[in-house]
């Protein structure tokens, strides 16, 4: 069966809904594809502690979706902190205000998926054989399918310090200081014992010198949403394939002096949004190299294996006996809230795709965007938080300890904004396909760049520049900049922030 509509927004996460929200309001027809059976990604799978950085900058329907929050709770401010299920019927509201066609449960063909004649997509194609026709594409995945499929020059990993002039890219040891392990922590199975060979996860070496580059990715983890309500909640068991040595780091932590494994960062009623802290925490460590580039059996065995490991994190810092009582006792009472994800086992559906491919354009915005030394032509939003990298491996440092490598946080100077030019590809590779989230930027200015509210507001503004490029017969790179300024400030978005 063949689909045809005006834009075709692949990703139906909180970039993805407002880009079509957009779309609609300035009378085109849109389709959403979400490959799962959820809206909202990570904004309505968990992340509830906003990652905000300057409120101020949080414009059009980015800064609506948090107001919209604060309805729900019958405040007059904008909601930061909020339950998952509020969010997810935030996106709810919107689709059907908006009467979003949303396609659930349709995956791109992998070998298949697009179709192009020259430089212009025609159609892509889901796995179920339903084709999709549209004048423009968005692709707002956390993983770049469509983009890659479409033939766009992308990266995965961390590039050298030397490529675009940074400092904080590439490998980084001497900067990994935050979310440290503590000191003195033997590597081996049998520790003194080198032929008892190393510690699941951990490498020989961090395989080059600081701020060379490499193909391995930072940390994914689920942001747990969990609760001590005893009248909301359900206790975390044992899981299925539960391997007690994934956890001998984290007795020897312990050991050491660790005594604080995730956040409790707490939401209304009772829940939290649980994220990595410390050197030994929610964090999988190493294990989502072959996540960008997988296949979606390949994916999903890494997903599982996310959910085993949190899960068997919690368990075992509740109940083993290698743990001592006091931290037992400290995390024994948290469980997962009853009245969330109840299609899912109470467990979020979302994965924090951290990073995956990042597309390689005619701009690539790095570090000295970030920290306003270059500057950023055709503005269509703004970024503020910090430049972050989560743990990318765990190798023997130099006194022959266990130790954490590629946390980088680095605070911008002040807000900062984000080129059109790096969310549309080479025109050569392709003219009518937008990026907001896979968008072209070095590793360490993603790690500022990747925020939910960002995504909402580059969605917005793909999806402005879609219609503009519809409406003028133009390709997405030759469209009129000034037309699309203008319209991005009629509708609420910060281009540029005065003080």
């Amino acid at each position: 069966m063949t689909y045809e509509t005006d834009i075709v927004i692949y990703g139906g996460n909180a970039a993805g809904i407002m880009a079509a929200v957009q779309a609609v309001r300035m009378g085109k027809r849109v389709a959403v594809i979400e490959p799962s059976g959820w809206i909202g990604g990570l904004t309505s799978g968990g992340l509830g502690d906003t990652d905000s950085g300057d409120k101020a900058v949080i414009g059009g329907l980015s800064g609506e979706f948090y107001k919209r929050l604060g309805i729900k709770y019958s405040q007059d401010e904008p909601a930061w902190l909020f339950e998952p299920k509020l969010a997810l019927e935030v996106f709810q509201d919107l689709q059907q205000e908006f009467n979003i066609q949303i396609y659930y449960g349709e995956r791109l063909d992998l070998v298949d998926g697009v179709t192009k004649q020259g430089n212009k997509i025609t159609q892509i194609t889901m796995e179920s054989g339903k084709v999709f026709q549209a004048g423009i594409y968005i692709d707002t995945s956390y993983e770049g399918d469509l983009m890659a499929l479409a033939g766009i020059t992308v990266v995965t990993g961390r590039e050298s310090n030397e490529l675009y002039g940074e400092t904080g890219n590439g490998i980084q040891t001497a900067h990994a200081l935050k979310n440290q392990l503590p000191e003195g922590i033997d590597p081996y199975i049998i520790q003194g014992d080198p032929l008892s060979g190393l510690l699941p996860h951990v490498n020989l070496d961090a395989g080059g010198v600081d701020g060379v580059d490499d193909t391995k990715i930072q940390a994914y983890c689920f942001r747990m949403c969990l609760t001590d309500n005893p009248d909301n909640r359900v206790e975390i068991t044992k899981p299925e394939g539960y391997v007690e040595a994934e956890y001998e780091l984290l007795f020897r932590s312990i050991a050491a002096g660790q005594r604080i494994f995730f956040k409790l960062a707490m939401l209304p009623n009772r829940k939290t949004d649980s994220n990595n802290d410390e050197g030994f925490s929610t964090d999988y460590i190493g294990m989502n190299y072959g996540y960008p580039e997988g296949d979606y059996q390949t994916r999903q065995a890494i997903i599982k294996a996310h959910e085993v490991y949190q899960k068997g994190l919690v368990w075992t810092l509740q109940n083993h006996p290698r743990v001592p009582q006091e931290i037992r006792d400290f995390y024994k009472p948290w469980g997962l809230p009853l009245d969330e994800f109840v299609d899912n086992g109470h467990w979020s559906p979302q994965l924090y795709i951290r990073e995956a491919r990042r597309m390689v354009s005619d701009v690539v915005m790095n570090e000295n965007h970030i920290m306003l030394k270059q500057i950023v032509e055709n503005p269509v939003g703004m970024g503020s938080y910090a430049m972050d990298s989560h743990n990318v491996q765990r190798h023997i440092d130099a006194n022959g300890y266990v130790a954490n490598e590629g946390d980088v946080q680095v605070k911008s100077v002040k807000p900062y904004s984000i080129s059109y030019h790096s969310i549309v590809p080479k025109e050569a590779e392709c003219s009518n396909l937008i990026v907001p989230v896979c968008l072209s930027s070095s590793h360490i200015a993603y790690g500022s760049i990747r925020m939910e509210p960002v995504f909402m507001v580059l969605g917005q503004s793909a999806a402005t520049a879609a219609v503009i490029a519809l409406e003028d017969k133009q390709s997405v790179q030759q469209i009129d900049l000034n037309k699309l300024a203008d319209q991005l400030l009629r509708d609420g978005q910060v281009l540029v922030k005065k003080w």
